[in-house]
């Protein structure tokens, strides 16, 4: 099959917390090269075991303004007095190269990016199979508390609510098969017909071989 250049892929998956975004990712991760995490700026004050440009680009706050009021963020977000938010320039050039990039952002941040750069996105929504489940991974992962396990669940009606803003909702009942289905959803977004950046010099010249017969 003939591989043309083409302009890479937006791929913004979202889920409530433990119905498995995080899984596939390291998964899609794992399993294609072409396709890597989109690396947030912020103002939080890094943490120890952090690494700047690895798990965020690490700016002051008058930085983060500058940025923004000059219009050059993708979209933007307060948590808890910090500013998070991505760079424009930094997605522009990956690409612009044909490389695709996967966003963990929420629906608010979805509904920004929407917003400016609607035509390179592919959007996915992931649903537990059912409530019982998700609060089975919730207290699984042994990571919060029986309060924190009960906010994250009234957090995911609020979450599931926004699912008809997606271009596709999966239920993960099966990682592998979900894993799969994420990978057919990118394989067909990069084969759209607008990101074929020389499909219409390819089809020029096979006009072209043609009117060449006489």
């Amino acid at each position: 099959m003939m591989d043309f250049a083409r302009r890479g892929v937006m791929l913004v998956i979202a889920s409530p917390s433990g119905a498995g975004k995080s899984s596939i990712s390291r998964q899609l991760f794992a399993q294609d090269p072409n396709i890597r995490l989109s690396v947030s700026i912020t103002t939080r004050t890094r943490r120890t075991d952090e690494i700047d440009g690895t798990h965020y680009h690490f700016i002051d706050v008058p930085t983060f303004e500058k940025m923004r009021d000059r219009g050059e963020l993708l979209e933007w977000a307060e948590v808890h007095g910090n500013y998070y938010a991505t760079p424009r320039e930094k997605v522009e050039e990956r690409l612009s190269t044909g490389k695709d990039i996967l966003f963990d952002i929420d629906y608010q941040g979805t509904l920004q990016l929407y917003e400016n750069c609607r035509e390179d996105m592919v959007t996915v929504f992931i649903l537990p199979p059912s409530i019982a489940e998700l609060r089975a991974r919730l207290e699984r992962r042994a990571q919060d508390s029986v309060g924190t396990i009960e906010k994250r669940l009234r957090n995911a009606r609020k979450e599931m609510e926004h699912y008809s803003e997606y271009d596709y909702v999966l239920v993960n009942e099966d990682l592998e098969q979900s894993v799969q289905m994420v990978r057919s959803i990118l394989a067909s977004a990069r084969l759209q017909r607008g990101r074929q950046t020389k499909l219409e010099g390819f089809v020029d010249e096979l006009k072209a071989q043609i009117d060449a017969l006489g």
